[in-house]
């Protein structure tokens, strides 16, 4: 019988995965690893014609909101699609004492990867070859977190093209792909958070899981959990996906439609802190 390199890479890197899943964990007890993927929306809040979000930027609030909101969830690892100015992501960054990488973006929607634990290298848009002007024009970043038992945790930071036409979003993921397919076969643990811009019933959708990646809230959640609008969530379009052994640790997974992360669509003063709610995912 014969096999495909893609079969062969997959028994390898399932040999790999065994051996990392005993090293995931610390010799002590740990504590789960928590994720955030959220699009912030340039820290303007929603809808930013409010007087009260005017006021709230005005006033150099939304730094400090933010970071408080996200700090209830104890968070390890957070993805922002759609950053701010630099100054705003380090003032959050500073806030909830993690370290961060910004990811330049191809056009104004820069993203920035923030973590408890060390970032030891990173990489805007690690595509073979150089980036073609009309991929990636929001950001995809990749980075290596060192975990506290000293494992290498492989996160890739992404926002991809928005319009109902897939066509440059199809490019963009084949291109992660076969950037991500040396780490996919070695079964390293990997994880792919952010704003994917389609819903998981579309071509795009696919070609993850035919690589291999795990979308947790299909994997763990409950209902359709849809991820925008911060009003009346209607669409899923955030994830928190993974791969290797990771994939088969996480226990919970879910938007946050709660707190100062959802709007009040009673209150005609209301604004939430951006349009989009972030995706959680907990890992054992």
């Amino acid at each position: 019988m014969t096999i495909s390199r893609r079969q062969f890479c997959g028994a390898l890197g399932a040999t790999f995965a065994a051996a990392n899943a005993s090293l995931f964990a610390a010799d002590t007890d740990p504590e789960p690893l928590r994720v955030i993927a959220y699009n912030i929306y340039g820290l303007t809040g929603w809808p930013k014609q409010r007087t009260l979000a005017q006021k709230a930027v005005a006033k150099g609030q939304m730094a400090k909101r933010l970071a408080m909101e996200l700090a209830l969830y104890e968070p390890d690892i957070i993805n922002f699609s759609e950053s701010p100015s630099k100054e705003l992501t380090i003032e959050v960054a500073e806030l909830l004492g993690m370290n961060h990488v910004r990811f330049p973006s191809g056009g104004n929607w820069p993203g920035t990867l923030l973590s408890k634990f060390e970032i030891t290298e990173s990489q805007n848009v690690p595509m073979k070859g150089q980036r073609p002007k009309d991929l990636f024009t929001r950001h995809w970043g990749r980075a290596t977190i060192k975990l506290p038992n000293g494992n290498p945790l492989i996160v890739h930071s992404a926002h991809l093209y928005p319009t109902s036409d897939p066509t440059i979003r199809l490019k963009e993921v084949r291109a992660m792909i076969e950037s991500m397919e040396p780490d996919l076969d070695a079964g390293r643990l990997i994880l792919l958070i952010g704003d994917l811009n389609h819903g998981p019933d579309t071509e795009e959708y696919k070609l993850w899981i035919d690589a291999g990646w795990v979308d947790t809230f299909a994997k763990v959640g409950e209902g359709e959990g849809p991820t925008i609008k911060a009003d009346i969530p209607k669409w899923r379009i955030d994830y928190v996906m993974a791969a290797g052994p990771i994939a088969d640790r996480v226990i919970e997974s879910s938007p946050l439609f709660e707190g100062a992360f959802r709007l009040n669509i009673n209150d005609k003063q209301s604004f939430s802190l951006s349009d989009h709610l972030p995706q959680l995912a907990v890992f054992e």
